[in-house]
């Protein structure tokens, strides 16, 4: 429900609440044709997907003018509702999958997106600097980290310091292990109240 959006996050414009309100008729038709989310999912999708998405809002306010590549993005997530949070701030979302990016692209041309780029391209290939790298569950963190870390801009004038931001689910000590103290985790149910969070984390290792 787009309740769940507009109760946890009550300022969005107008706007904004009609972008997120279509978003999912956009996503269940794309998937009648493509299956990017699974149907069970579809069933909870503001929650499992959106809400989940920008959990990443209530931890980091991205600056007009700051940059995002989220790497691996699958169907847009978290980088299409983070593009409508904020629409000052550039989205490139990076995935190697052609019909995942022919999703993304055409989701974000139904939105009129101009913050976002959909690129077909392997991570490790991606060499564009970026104040801020997202992803959702890509793979385990160190891993995650190794392939992006040469993608995150060393850059003075944002009010937010920039780095890695990633969603993760379940037991994450042994894949944060070799990261103490360089790094933020932070509980999702912590932001909002809906038991799918209850095991749901963001690690943040600023730069």
């Amino acid at each position: 429900m787009i309740e769940n959006i507009t109760g946890y996050f009550p300022h969005l414009s107008q706007s904004q609440i009609e972008l997120f309100s279509v978003l999912k008729s956009i996503y269940e038709d794309w998937n009648s044709k493509i299956n990017v989310i699974s149907r069970k999912d579809m069933e909870n999708f503001y929650t499992h997907h959106v809400l989940h998405s920008l959990s990443i809002a209530r931890l980091i306010e991205f600056k007009p003018g700051s940059t995002i590549l989220d790497a691996g993005t699958g169907g847009g997530f978290p980088g299409i509702p983070l593009a409508i949070m904020f629409p000052g701030s550039q989205f490139t979302l990076l995935d190697s999958i052609g019909k995942k990016i022919r999703v993304v692209s055409s989701v974000a041309g139904e939105l009129r997106l101009s913050n976002v780029i959909a690129v077909r391209r392997r991570i490790e290939e991606e060499k564009g600097l970026y104040n801020f790298i997202t992803g959702r569950a890509v793979t385990d963190f160190p891993k995650f980290v190794k392939l992006t870390r040469k993608n995150v801009l060393k850059t003075e004038g944002l009010d937010a310091r920039n780095g890695i931001i990633c969603l993760k689910g379940g037991d994450i000590n042994k894949e944060v292990s070799g990261f103490k103290g360089n790094i933020l985790i932070r509980n999702i149910k912590d932001f909002f109240s809906e038991p799918y969070f209850e095991t749901k984390k963001i690690i943040w290792m600023p730069f």
